[in-house]
């Protein structure tokens, strides 16, 4: 009597998430306070009124401020609008 051993290949993907990145705004002379909270609202869906100020207060203190973390497509997007608004914005990987 034999016996056959049946040998089972077990492939495993192992998915790397996407590489992250960081939107910034950078404090300017030139647009109210208000424009900047508002078109931080208009530009990243379901950021909130005290989120946009909470991101404007830290732009204009420090000269900085972090809008949102993602992939780089819709960091790319993000930025662009920003930029199309009269926003000065500038994406980097997030570490």
């Amino acid at each position: 009597m034999s016996t056959e051993v049946l040998e089972k290949r077990v492939t495993e993907t192992i998915r790397k998430p996407a590489p992250r990145y960081r939107v910034l705004i950078h404090n300017d002379d030139f647009n109210t306070m208000e424009y900047v909270v508002m078109t931080l609202m208009q530009t990243v869906a379901g950021m909130t009124q005290p989120q946009a100020v909470d991101i404007m207060m830290e732009a204009h203190t420090n000269g900085t401020a972090l809008v949102i973390t993602c992939a780089l497509e819709h960091a790319e997007f993000y930025c662009e609008t920003l930029k199309s608004r009269g926003l000065s914005s500038s994406i980097e990987p997030d570490e």
